[in-house]
C-alpha cells in the first residue's frame, strides 16, 4: 500500500536490505507478512482496515495523510493485495537512497525529536561586466551585513489546523553573504538553518524574500537533514528585490503532483504561484517582471520613422490570421494607434525575466551577434561597398569572399555598439574572422563547396537538396498531372498549369506520365498558389523580381531525383523551362533553377522556419507558464523544450522579420514577407498535420503501413530527412508514452486534470485564437490523446526545427546555390535584355542574384542562425540535475538518452552506405543535421531540445 498521494511510501513484505534493494530514493515501511512480495502493475489499489499506528505516526510526522485506501505508484516491489491483520507485526522503515538501504531509527522518523535542517542555496553570480554590476554587488553585501538579508521559509505538505494552510517554519536568513562577496566564481553556495518540530511534516515548498537592493538568480536549493534524505528544489529563476516586487517567491520540491494529488498544505500556494505569472492584458511590462500574456503581431512596422515602414497587424484579423506572441504593453505609435512602438538600437524587447538569455549566451551569441550584424556590421559593409562596386561581376568574385574576405572601412572607429557588445566574442561564434589589423571580414567556406565546388550546378544536386538540403520539408509526390491551382481564376487566370506531357516525354525511362505517377516516381515542388497572389506587389518594387514556381521531378532507376520541367508564373502569364542541349537553353535552365531556389529560400525562411517552428510555438510556451504549475509533471517535462524560445522570437521581431529588417531587405518578397507567412498560416498550418508521420502522408511522401516499423512506408526510401526524422520521432514518442503513463492511468485522470485542460484550451482558443474554430484540433480526453499532442510539440521544437535551421549556411552560404533574392526576370526572346543575356550569360546571371550587400548580410545572418551555442542542450540531455524526484521518470529518460546514442550510430552508418545516393557518394554531402549531438559553432548537425536560435 502507499501511505499518501505523494507516492513516496510503500509497504512491502521485506525486512532485509536485500529485499528492500533497488536503489530508489523512497522511504518504505517493511513488515513481516506471511506472503512473499510479488511484482504488480502500477495503479494497484490496496484496501486496509486500519493502518498500523507506527506507520500512521511516521506518515503524519512527514506531512502525509493516511486513509483506508491507497494508490500504489510504480515501484520495484508491490505487496500482493490482501487485508493486513488487525495486529500486524511492528513495521520497520527503510530509506533507499543512492547508497545501500538503511533502516530509519524512530528518532529519524520524527517520532519524538526535532529535525535540524540545512538549506544549501546555489546562487549564480552576475558577470562583473560593468562598474554598475560591481557596485551593485557591493551594495548588496553592505545591506546584508546591516541585516537586510535574503530570507527563506519552509512550507510543509501538512496543513496547520490553526491557519488552514501549510505549516510554516521559522524564517531563516542566508548566511555568509557579505563574507562571500569577494569570491570570484560563477556560482556561490549559501546556507540557511531550520529547526523543525516532529509535527512539521515534509517540506514541499520554500519561500524566498530578497531584502537586497538587487535581483539574484537562484539555481537550486537542497534541504539536508530530513529523515528521507536530501530534498531538492529546482529554481533556476530570478528573485527580485522587495523594492521591485514585494511578493515572496515560491519554489516547490522536485516531487511532481497532478492537481488532484497536491498535498493539502501546498494547494493554496500551487494556485497562487501559477496565477502570479498570468497577465491581465494591461500595463507596460517591466524588464524584471515574469508576466506571461498574449498579444497580436502589431510591432513589426515602424510608421513613426517612415510611413513606408507601416505594416498591417497580424492576428485578430480574419484576413491576416496569425499566432499570438508574448505581450509587452509598449505604447502605441504616434502615427498608428493599432501599432505598438518599436525600441531604438541597443534596447531589448520585453520577455519574461526567466526567459532572457543567460549572460554567457548574451555575451557570446545570438542577442549581441544579431544586433551587431544589423546595426553596425551591415552599415559598415555598406559604406565599404559604396567605395567600390555593389555587384558581383563573376563567380570568381563570390569565391573571393571565402578566400580574401571584404575590406571594411573604419570598422572599429565607426561602430561604438560593437565595443559594448564584445565584437571579438561575437565574431568568434559567427565563425567569421575580422582581422583587426586590416579590417577584413572573411567567411567560412560553405559545405556545398567543400566536396565539389561545381556540385550546385548539377540537376541531381538540385533535386537532392529537396530531400536533404536546407528545406527538405516541402517536396510532395505528384498525384495529378497537369497540376491545378485552387486560386480564383477571375483574378489569377487559368487554373490549369502550362505544363504538358510533351515537357516530360522521353525522360521518364520508358514510362508514360500516368505510369510514372502510379509508380510514385514523379514529384513536385509547388509554390504557385502560395506566392502568385503576391507576385505583382513584389515586382513593382525596384530590385525585386519574383515568379510563382512549380517544379516537376522524376526519381530515376539510379536513385537520383532529377528536375524535368519548371513552370514560372506571373498573373496571367506562364512559362515552362526544360533542360536543353545547347548553350542558351542550358543558361536559361540555370536561371529558372535560380528562381525556384529563391522561391524556396523565401518560403523556407518565412513559413517552414519562422512560422512553423518559431511563431506557432510561442503560445505553447506562454500557456505552459500560465496554466501548468511548476509542480505539474507536464511542466517539468516541457521545460527544456521551451528554453530561450521567447527571447529568440523577440530578437527576430526586432531585427529579422521587422519592417526594413534582414528578411525584408535580403529576401525577394520584401515588405510583403509576413503577409505570405500569414497566408500560409491561414491555408496550410494545422496542428494535427505537424507530426512527422502525418506531414509525410499529407505530402504524399509516405503511406500508412502497419507492417513498417514506424507505421508508415516512405515512397522514397532514400529520403534522408524523413528516414532520420522517423528515428527521432519514434524515440520521442516512446519517451512521451513512458512519461505520460506514469501519471495518467485512464481517461478520467486526463479529463479531471484541470490544469492540463486549461493549458490545451488556452493554446487552442487564445494562443491560436484565429484558428480556434477549426475541427481538426485534437481533443485531450485520453492518455493517448495527450501523448500525441506532446510528441508533436517536442518533434516540432527539436527535430523539425533542427532540420530547417542548422543547414542554412551549408547551402545558403553560397548565393548562386540558394539566392535569397532575385532581381531580374528571365528575358524573353526578341528583347534587349535577351541580347544582353546572349552576349554575357554569366554577367546576366550575376545581375539576377543578390548584390554584394544583400548576399553578405544574408551570409552573416544564416551563419549565426546555423551555429550552436556553447550551452546548448540536445535531445537526450538535461543540464539541470535533480529535475524530478520520480525514479521511474528518471529511468525512462535514461532510456531515451541511450536511444539518442543508438540513433547517432545509425545515421553515421547510413552516411557510409553507397546505395543511399542522397547522402553518400563522390561530392555528396552526408546528411548529419538530425544527428542528435553537436559541439558548439557551425557543425551542420545536432538537435537541440528547443527553438533556441
Amino acid at each position: 500500500m502507499i501511505l499518501s498521494s505523494a507516492a513516496t511510501f510503500q509497504i512491502v513484505n521485506a525486512v532485509s536490505r536485500d529485499e528492500v534493494s533497488g536503489g530508489q530514493s523512497n522511504v518504505i515501511a517493511a513488515t513481516r507478512l506471511p506472503r512473499r512480495p510479488t511484482r504488480a502493475a502500477s495503479g494497484l489499489t490496496v484496501r486496509v482496515k486500519k493502518p498500523p499506528r507506527v506507520i500512521t505516526s511516521a506518515a503524519r510526522a512527514l506531512g502525509v495523510g493516511v486513509s483506508p485506501r491507497y494508490l500504489v505508484s510504480p515501484h520495484r516491489y508491490l505487496q500482493s493485495p490482501h487485508r493486513l491483520s488487525q495486529s500486524p507485526r511492528t513495521p520497520k522503515l527503510f530509506y533507499l537512497g543512492s547508497g545501500s538501504p538503511r533502516q530509519i531509527s524512530p528518532s529519524q522518523q520524527g517520532l519524538g525529536s526535532t529535525w535540524t535542517v540545512k538549506a544549501i542555496v546555489t546562487v549564480r553570480r552576475k558577470r562583473h561586466s560593468s562598474v554598475q554590476e560591481r557596485v551593485a554587488e557591493q551594495i548588496d553585501a553592505a545591506s546584508d551585513a546591516a541585516g537586510q538579508k535574503v530570507v527563506l521559509q519552509l512550507v510543509s505538505n501538512f496543513v496547520d489546523p490553526k491557519t488552514g494552510v501549510g505549516r510554516r517554519s521559522n524564517r531563516a536568513p542566508l548566511c555568509d553573504w557579505a563574507e562571500k562577496a569577494g569570491i570570484v566564481a560563477d556560482k556561490v553556495q549559501y546556507t540557511a538553518n531550520f529547526k523543525l518540530s516532529k509535527s512539521f511534516g515534509l517540506p514541499g515548498a520554500i519561500t524566498i524574500k530578497n531584502n537586497h537592493q538587487n535581483e539574484i538568480f537562484v539555481e537550486n536549493i537542497a534541504l539536508q537533514g530530513l529523515p528521507i534524505g536530501t530534498v531538492y528544489f529546482p529554481c533556476h529563476s530570478w528573485v527580485q528585490s522587495k523594492f521591485q516586487d514585494p511578493q515572496e517567491r515560491v519554489f516547490f520540491s522536485n516531487q511532481p503532483y497532478l492537481p488532484s494529488q497536491t498535498p493539502a498544505g501546498l494547494r493554496d500556494l500551487r494556485e497562487q504561484n501559477k496565477v502570479s505569472f498570468q497577465g491581465n492584458g494591461k500595463g507596460t511590462r517591466k524588464y524584471w517582471e515574469s508576466i506571461y500574456d498574449y498579444d497580436v503581431y502589431n510591432d513589426i512596422g515602424n510608421p513613426d520613422k517612415n510611413t513606408e515602414l507601416s505594416r498591417p497587424v497580424l492576428g485578430g484579423n480574419a484576413k491576416l490570421p496569425y499566432p499570438r506572441r508574448c505581450r509587452t504593453g509598449r505604447p502605441s505609435t504616434k502615427t498608428d494607434a493599432k501599432a505598438e512602438s518599436v525600441l531604438e538600437m541597443g534596447q531589448n524587447y520585453y520577455v519574461p525575466r526567466d526567459e532572457v538569455f543567460h549572460e554567457n549566451k548574451q555575451e557570446t551569441f545570438v542577442g549581441n551577434t544579431l544586433k551587431g550584424l544589423v546595426h553596425q556590421l551591415v552599415p559598415s559593409m555598406t559604406k565599404s561597398l559604396q567605395a567600390g562596386h555593389e555587384e558581383f561581376q563573376s563567380f570568381h568574385e563570390i569565391d573571393k569572399l571565402y578566400e580574401e574576405g571584404i575590406k571594411l572601412r573604419n570598422f572599429e572607429g565607426d561602430n561604438e555598439l560593437l565595443k559594448v557588445l564584445n565584437v571579438s566574442q561575437m565574431t568568434e561564434k559567427m565563425q567569421q574572422t575580422i582581422n583587426k589589423a586590416s579590417n577584413v571580414l572573411q567567411y567560412a567556406k560553405p559545405d556545398i563547396l567543400s566536396k565539389d565546388r561545381f556540385a550546385w550546378l548539377r540537376d541531381d544536386e538540385f533535386g537532392r537538396q529537396m530531400l536533404a538540403g536546407a528545406n527538405p520539408v516541402q517536396i510532395q509526390r505528384l498525384q495529378e498531372f497537369p497540376p491545378k491551382s485552387a486560386l480564383d481564376p477571375e483574378i489569377y487566370g487559368d487554373v490549369q498549369s502550362a505544363l504538358k506531357q510533351e515537357h516530360l516525354a522521353g525522360r521518364l525511362e520508358g514510362l508514360s506520365v500516368q505510369e510514372a505517377i502510379d509508380q510514385g516516381k514523379l514529384f513536385m515542388l509547388d509554390y504557385h498558389d502560395a506566392l502568385l497572389p503576391f507576385v505583382d506587389r513584389v515586382n513593382v518594387m525596384p530590385g525585386r523580381k519574383m515568379y510563382a514556381s512549380r517544379t516537376i521531378l522524376f526519381h530515376t532507376q539510379a536513385g537520383s531525383l532529377l528536375p524535368l520541367a519548371i513552370e514560372l508564373s506571373l498573373p496571367g502569364r506562364k512559362r515552362v523551362f526544360t533542360p536543353g542541349n545547347d548553350a542558351s537553353s542550358y543558361w536559361l535552365w540555370q536561371l529558372a533553377k535560380a528562381h525556384v531556389s529563391s522561391n524556396d529560400a523565401g518560403f523556407h525562411q518565412l513559413v517552414n522556419h519562422w512560422l512553423r517552428s518559431h511563431a506557432v510555438v510561442e503560445p505553447y510556451v506562454i500557456a505552459t507558464k500560465r496554466q501548468l504549475s511548476s509542480m505539474h509533471p507536464l511542466f517539468t517535462f516541457l521545460q527544456p523544450h521551451f528554453r530561450y524560445t521567447p527571447e529568440i522570437n523577440a530578437s527576430a521581431r526586432q531585427l529579422l522579420v521587422n519592417a526594413d529588417g534582414v528578411i525584408e531587405n535580403c529576401f525577394t518578397p520584401g515588405p510583403v514577407s509576413l503577409e505570405i507567412s500569414s497566408a500560409a498560416y491561414s491555408s496550410l498550418w494545422r496542428f494535427d498535420q505537424e507530426s512527422l508521420p502525418n506531414d509525410l502522408i499529407r505530402r504524399g511522401m509516405a503511406v500508412e503501413d502497419a507492417n513498417e516499423p514506424h507505421g508508415i512506408r516512405l515512397v522514397l526510401k532514400d529520403y534522408p530527412y524523413a528516414s532520420d526524422g522517423l528515428l527521432l520521432w519514434d524515440a520521442i514518442k516512446t519517451w512521451v508514452n513512458e512519461y505520460v503513463s506514469l501519471y495518467y492511468k485512464d481517461a478520467k485522470s486526463v479529463q479531471d486534470d484541470a490544469e492540463l485542460q486549461a493549458w490545451w484550451e488556452e493554446i487552442r482558443t487564445v494562443g491560436h485564437a484565429d484558428k480556434k474554430g477549426e475541427s481538426w484540433w485534437p481533443t485531450i480526453t485520453t492518455p493517448e490523446d495527450l501523448k500525441g499532442v506532446l510528441t508533436t510539440i517536442v518533434w516540432v521544437v527539436s527535430g523539425f526545427h533542427a532540420a530547417v535551421n542548422f543547414g542554412q549556411y551549408a547551402y545558403g552560404g553560397y548565393v548562386p546555390n540558394r539566392p535569397c533574392i532575385t532581381r531580374r526576370l528571365i528575358p524573353e526572346d526578341g528583347t534587349d535584355e535577351y541580347l544582353q543575356f546572349l552576349q554575357d550569360p554569366e554577367k546576366f546571371f550575376m545581375s539576377m542574384l543578390p548584390n554584394v550587400q544583400q548576399a553578405t548580410t544574408t551570409m552573416s545572418v544564416v551563419d549565426t542562425l546555423s551555429s550552436h551555442a556553447p550551452d546548448e542542450e540536445y535531445l537526450g540531455e538535461r543540464a539541470r540535475t535533480n529535475w524530478t524526484n520520480d525514479p521511474a521518470a528518471r529511468d525512462a529518460f535514461k532510456r531515451f538518452s541511450r536511444q539518442m546514442d543508438v540513433i547517432e550510430r545509425v545515421i553515421a552508418d547510413r552516411n557510409r552506405d553507397p546505395f543511399l545516393k542522397n547522402r553518400a557518394g563522390a561530392g555528396v554531402l552526408p546528411y548529419e543535421i538530425l544527428r542528435p549531438s553537436s559541439g558548439p559553432g557551425k557543425t551542420s548537425r545536432g538537435v537541440p531540445n528547443s527553438v533556441s536560435i
